[in-house]
């Protein structure tokens, strides 16, 4: 089951959270920030033992403070564009972030809006990726889970809350 709820990420009991993050693991702004003060300095000593994480690909950690279990770590692409294959890295960070919940047993997830900040994606076409490659992710590995995405503002709540319900943009 796939839904869209507006708030803070860091308050979902849900087996697994996703950080949007950057590489180096080690924290930063927006939802990495949040997820880094919520969970306490411990996430932070567990993630410099990871040695970072190329973009695409997820990392877990435990969850610590944080209602969740765990922390799946991803690098989302920076926007330069579209000609860089930034498409593909964001659907991989979603299938590379489903594949390590299942790993873990997870029964629930939920997702940031990665790589729409700072990183520049655009809005509307990185909630389309989103939209699109979790359902396929999950029907391709039999995986039954409820995914959450978790928007913090209103433009994003309602652009997914239109996506989901196949409208165009909001």
């Amino acid at each position: 089951m796939m839904r869209v709820v507006q708030g803070d990420i860091t308050k979902l009991d849900v087996d697994a959270i996703v950080n949007a993050a950057n590489t180096t693991l080690l924290g930063g702004g927006g939802v990495d920030g949040a997820i880094h003060r919520a969970a306490g300095s411990e996430l932070l000593a567990e993630c410099r033992t990871l040695g970072g994480c190329a973009t695409g690909e997820a990392k877990i950690t435990k969850g610590y403070r944080l209602p969740a279990r765990y922390v799946i770590h991803t690098p989302g692409p920076v926007w330069h564009g579209g000609g860089h294959g930034e498409s593909a890295l964001l659907a991989a960070c979603y299938r590379n972030s489903l594949a390590l919940a299942m790993e873990y047993g997870c029964r629930s997830v939920a997702f940031p809006c990665i790589s729409t900040g700072v990183y520049g994606f655009p809005k509307e076409t990185a909630t389309r990726i989103a939209v699109e490659t979790v359902p396929r992710f999950l029907l391709d590995h039999s995986g039954i889970m409820d995914v959450i995405f978790c928007c913090f503002s209103d433009t994003d709540f309602h652009l997914y809350r239109a996506v989901l319900n196949g409208r165009a943009g909001a």
